[in-house]
């Protein structure tokens, strides 16, 4: 076990399977040379050549695309997105192509490519630098969209969704990786894609979260505990799409009282479908309404202004004592 960061975790998950199969490709902006803007492939050129690790132009579009037809041919690629803000001269390559062509060939062709690329605030980023837009991936038939919360987590993760044959869209918490360290076990580690997970467990309210905002939530669950005695139930999503409802609907159905928490906008985010299903699944358990604790509709503001946006412990804290008076 080495005690790492998740920058380190992520590293790890690509060198290990690099070594595993040749036919894994790196490839995007700067991840070659320089380790990639975040250093999350730092090293690897080196180790493996520049075959294998490949610095592109500055083209999106090109970046996937070239991906998809690597994947279609028996390759592995690995591609990031220097920021998720960027990605978006990507989706036509994703939505109409990397998401469709196993079900356009009739399964002649599958696409095993990973999306790597950094999402969300709290480092004081630059706009098109801080959005949570998982929404727009996990909407679309044929990807799977993908968040970690912590070090462990996002190695394995990360090995799982390059094994995995379709296109896995990989969105790491930029906030988070550098933010703690955890012990991560040197044998190879894999998680199931479309399974959430129990990270601490109670009897009277359910937190769901996923990312970066996993910590405030935790954090938040600590305070009530130690304060009001109120005993929280937090539940990591970890896929997005597809979605695991099982686990949460059954952790409401004991506890009566929800809450989702969630940095991207709170119209049309993640955390509406997870209030759909708990209604459909769950309503004659709810003693009360459902709590949403998210970011604004607005475009995430800069710098100073950041962390007004972003859910914190105060705002989970005091809708959390809500629930629990009515």
């Amino acid at each position: 076990m080495t005690n790492i960061t998740m920058v380190q975790a992520l590293n790890l998950a690509l060198r290990q399977e690099m070594e595993k199969d040749d036919g894994i490709i790196l490839l995007g902006e700067d991840v070659g040379v320089d380790g990639g803007v975040f250093r999350v492939t730092e090293g690897l050129i080196e180790k493996f050549g520049e075959q294998r690790v490949l610095d592109t132009p500055l083209a999106e579009s090109g970046i996937v695309g070239m991906s998809i037809g690597m994947a279609a041919y028996g390759l592995r690629p690995v591609c990031e997105i220097q920021f998720s803000g960027f990605s978006y001269l990507s989706f036509h390559q994703i939505e109409s192509h990397a998401s469709r062509l196993r079900w356009r060939s009739q399964g002649r062709f599958h696409v095993p490519m990973v999306v790597r690329t950094p999402y969300g605030g709290g480092v004081r980023a630059l706009e098109h630098h801080s959005e949570s837009r998982e929404a727009f991936y996990a909407h679309m038939p044929g990807l799977k969209m993908v968040i970690p919360s912590g070090p462990r987590i996002a190695r394995a993760l990360l090995v799982s969704a390059i094994r995995d044959p379709d296109p896995v869209i990989f969105f790491e918490p930029k906030a988070l990786y550098r933010a703690f360290r955890e012990e991560v076990p040197d044998e190879e580690e894999t998680c199931p894609l479309g399974k959430s997970r129990l990270v601490l467990e109670g009897e009277d309210l359910t937190m769901i979260s996923y990312g970066a905002m996993m910590r405030p939530s935790l954090d938040a669950a600590s305070e009530l505990k130690d304060k009001d005695g109120i005993r929280v139930e937090v539940i990591d999503l970890v896929t997005i799409s597809p979605l695991d409802d099982e686990l949460f609907v059954q952790s409401v159905k004991k506890t009566g009282r929800a809450m989702v928490i969630h940095e991207a906008p709170r119209s049309f985010g993640p955390g509406a479908e997870i209030v759909s299903r708990l209604v459909e699944k769950a309503f004659f358990y709810l003693e009360v309404p459902i709590s949403r604790v998210t970011g604004f509709d607005i475009l995430i503001p800069l710098f100073s202004r950041e962390n007004y946006y972003l859910p914190n412990v105060q705002r989970i804290v005091r809708s959390a004592r809500q629930l629990l008076k009515t």
